[in-house]
């Protein structure tokens, strides 16, 4: 048994990810594609910003030769849907440069990675852009993908090449790891970069950071859902639907 920093926090998935070696083998296992690059960028910005709100990519690279993008973000926000799908255009949007050439160059996957898991409890799901006909034929037009995967609900149903992935940032989380249940040799390097001996002090001063700031938004959230149940219930709704909605309890509700 192996003590690892979890990679539920930025600064420990982005050390591990930002590997070539393990950004290439995510990626073939996730998406199906051999990258040929020679480096992976942390923190990437797009300058102009694109759009009004400034954004960074957690993990970006580019394969030239192949015309591919593909981005990683690791995330644990109540937004990631509407959030990445942002991200994934401002990527598209980088690529336009003028009227007359709207069709991409290259290609845009981005890979979010959900540690915290999601309201829907779905291991993977994807936002595909290829136009459809009535029938659900693709038309082949567009590639670009995102692809949004839960590591807390991976199960035998989980694609085979994703399992081991899957498995090992979920077991991450509770600072232990077997590292005998993983045989992927990219994986086994993610367990060396994350093997707590090997965090140093500005690392692990920014996992503090990291979890006092998603303390606090945690904290926001649940206010705010506080605050609609007590609207819901002046409003007339019954408690029983507002119990089924917010998830919250009647006691918590009345308090």
């Amino acid at each position: 048994m192996k003590d690892v920093a979890s990679l539920r926090y930025g600064v420990i998935f982005k050390k591990a990810f930002s590997d070539v070696d393990v950004f290439k083998g995510f990626v073939r296992d996730i998406l199906g594609i051999h990258l040929n690059i020679d480096k992976v960028e942390m923190e990437k910005e797009f300058k102009p910003t694109i759009g009004h709100v400034r954004i960074k990519f957690d993990l970006y690279a580019e394969d030239i030769k192949n015309h591919v993008i593909v981005e990683i973000q690791h995330d644990r926000n109540a937004d990631h849907y509407d959030r990445f799908l942002h991200y994934h255009s401002v990527a598209l949007l980088e690529q336009v440069k003028k009227s007359t050439e709207y069709r991409a160059n290259t290609t845009v996957y981005t890979i979010v990675v959900l540690t915290a898991g999601d309201a829907h409890q779905c291991d993977v799901s994807t936002i595909d852009f290829d136009p459809k006909r009535l029938d659900g034929r693709p038309l082949k037009e567009i590639k670009h993908k995102i692809i949004y995967i839960c590591p807390k609900y991976v199960d035998e149903n989980t694609p085979p090449l994703y399992q081991e992935w899957l498995r090992v940032i979920n077991d991450s989380l509770d600072n232990k790891v077997d590292e005998s249940q993983y045989q992927l040799s990219e994986i086994q390097k993610v367990l060396a970069h994350i093997e707590e001996g090997g965090v140093t002090p500005d690392e692990r001063a920014r996992m503090i950071d990291e979890s006092y700031i998603g303390e606090a938004e945690k904290r926001g959230i649940e206010q705010g859902i506080l605050e609609m149940a007590k609207a819901m219930l002046k409003e007339g709704f019954d408690m029983k639907s507002i119990v089924k909605i917010t998830g919250l309890t009647e006691e918590t509700i009345l308090r």
